[in-house]
């Protein structure tokens, strides 16, 4: 049999041996909030403390940190987005309002379309 310079062996490795790999509950495990209280272990955290950042509110990370657990994160983004362009002064309470209002809009449709 020829063999060829180019032949190459069929590699026996799996992607759990290629080192770009890793496991997935290992995403966030070298994130450290910054005051040194606790580590971030789910993507909702993360999100959370990224808004508190964001908002230029550390002081109620878990706030931030429980909406993004439990609010749809769509109404998250557009309240924030609304603070974002703004240049207000306390943007956390600004958040929390503009939160509260879209919920509140969300309501008031849903209602409508269930009246029809």
């Amino acid at each position: 049999m020829i063999s060829h310079k180019n032949d190459k062996k069929p590699s026996s490795s799996t992607k759990k041996d290629d080192p770009t790999f890793q496991p997935l509950g290992d995403l966030f495990s070298h994130y450290q909030i910054k005051d040194g209280k606790g580590y971030i272990s789910q993507e909702f955290q993360d999100y959370g403390y990224r808004l508190a950042l964001e908002l230029d509110d550390l002081k109620h990370k878990s706030l931030y940190i429980k909406l993004a657990k439990k609010e749809n994160r769509g109404l998250l983004e557009r309240a924030l987005s609304f603070v974002s362009d703004s240049n207000a002064k306390n943007k956390g309470a600004l958040f929390m309002w503009k939160l509260k209002q879209l919920k509140e809009e969300l309501v008031k449709s849903d209602n409508l379309k269930n009246n029809s």
